[in-house]
């Protein structure tokens, strides 16, 4: 059945409105006459603006030794300041006018981009595994927003659409999880209704109580310490390293993290969060393909808990950006986090689960954490437990299992052990059963082959809302 062009958001953006300026903008691009539309026209100026600290960063460099020589010609000096952000936004500019986005008549998202190099993508919407509307602080000054949009299939099986109206951007966004859970492309967006928000004191305590956070900050103090004794005052200049990471490191996350807001919708759940740089994430129901649960030693006196996930399509993503995980929630409680992974993974029961421990002589390979190595899995799930400063309990459904896997190290064959893993799709949750007894291990691998098997035969996570 053939479906109508793409979507037509209200046309007009008030770009400046948060800041007052009252500056009016035309909508997101004109409509050509088969019906594919381009991104906002103001595209090249944002992309511009953005590239402007790489312009201040070459004027220190080299606008310094005009100054200091004496030249101190105006046209050389602003030529170093804007020659980047002029050259990018030329640049986005022929960009922008090789960039288009529409539905075809089969309903898939199609986007046709590049310059040098023409790229046209399909994503099938019956795969999708997530939509983002991702605001960074440049483009939150022209209330603008890049939307995301993220299909299983291997290699790079996203579309970026840079940049639309954060109106435009939402509607889109509907558009697309309307269509992909196999309803009406007009179909209005799905309510939501608020589950939790991390408070900015719970966020802070719990990125300086973590484990990694407080090691470094015990071995700085020690460092410091000792090279003071031993040195004298020059053993302060080693906190500005030693000591920064950690700081650095948790500014960096809480700023991310900020304001994390979890909401339940009949279209996934969605999560929402930053400070400088805002995103808003859709998860669609089924699409979480594992979860973890870690517990570093310092949160379980207040009972808190990290919920990591992988994502298909997230974990690449993730791992271009440059971050390390993708978080369902930062820090939650027992409570909080059952009605969390209740709306990812119904039914599942951690505290039914029968486990199934590493026998005694592990203690030899693993001497810290053997007493908490451990596989168990019911009718839907694999689960496997590791970590004795921090705990780590992950668990995958049998249908989204990607293959099963023995390994056996020189030292686990000299004991008689080895390690079961199940393979998940790119992302920062690894499921491996370490050091189990080998013929043990031989079996379960077996067997969570053929529950995997038969759990995608019956999966029905495709449209979901039907």
């Amino acid at each position: 059945m053939s479906e109508p062009g793409p979507v037509h958001p209200p046309g007009g953006s008030n770009v400046g409105d948060d800041l007052g300026l009252g500056l009016q903008l035309p909508g997101s691009g004109t409509v050509d006459d088969r019906g594919r539309r381009r991104v906002h026209p103001i595209t090249p100026l944002v992309h511009g603006v953005s590239a402007v600290p790489i312009g201040f960063v070459i004027f220190i460099a080299f606008g310094s030794n005009l100054i200091a020589g004496g030249d101190t010609r105006l046209f050389a000096v602003l030529a170093l300041l804007l020659i980047v952000p002029v050259v990018v936004a030329a640049w986005s500019y022929l960009a922008w006018r090789n960039t288009w986005y529409w539905f075809d008549d089969d309903g898939d998202f199609r986007v046709d981009s590049g310059v040098l190099t023409r790229q046209q993508r399909r994503l099938q919407l019956s795969r999708l595994q997530s939509v983002d509307v991702t605001q960074p602080f440049v483009a939150r000054i022209f209330s603008m927003a890049e939307l995301s949009v993220e299909v299983a299939g291997a290699g790079d099986s996203r579309a970026r659409l840079r940049y639309l109206s954060l109106a435009d951007a939402r509607a889109l966004r509907a558009q697309v999880m309307a269509r992909a859970a196999g309803l009406r492309h007009d179909t209005a967006e799905a309510p939501e209704v608020p589950l939790a928000t991390v408070a900015a004191n719970d966020l802070l305590v719990s990125l300086v109580l973590r484990s990694s956070t407080a090691f470094l900050l015990v071995a700085t103090v020690a460092l410091v310490a000792v090279t003071v004794m031993t040195q004298g005052a020059f053993g302060l200049l080693l906190a500005l390293f030693t000591g920064g990471l950690p700081l650095f490191t948790v500014v960096g996350e809480f700023m991310r993290y900020f304001n994390f807001t979890a909401s339940s919708s009949p279209d996934g759940l969605r999560l929402r969060f930053g400070m400088t740089k805002t995103q808003a994430r859709t998860v669609p129901p089924g699409r979480v393909q594992a979860i973890e649960f870690v517990e570093p030693l310092l949160w379980r006196r207040r009972g808190w808990v990290r919920l990591r996930v992988n994502i298909a399509g997230a974990g690449n993503q993730e791992e271009r950006s440059g971050r390390e995980e993708t978080l369902l929630f930062p820090v939650a409680t027992p409570e909080l986090a059952r009605d969390l992974v209740e709306q990812v993974l119904p039914g599942l029961r951690l505290e039914e689960i029968a486990w199934h421990p590493a026998p005694d002589r592990s203690r030899w390979r693993s001497p810290i954490q053997w007493r908490r190595l451990a596989v168990g899995w019911d009718d839907t799930v694999f689960a496997v437990r590791r970590g004795r400063v921090t705990r780590r309990t992950a668990v995958i459904p049998h249908a989204r299992t990607q293959s099963v896997r023995l390994t056996q190290g020189p030292w686990e064959r000299r004991l008689d052990l080895a390690s079961v893993h199940a393979d998940s799709t790119p992302g920062p949750v690894r499921l491996t059963g370490k050091h189990l007894d080998a013929g043990f291990a031989r079996q379960v691998a077996d067997e969570q082959a053929e529950r995997a098997g038969h759990g995608r035969a019956s999966d029905t996570s495709t449209h979901w809302a039907r």
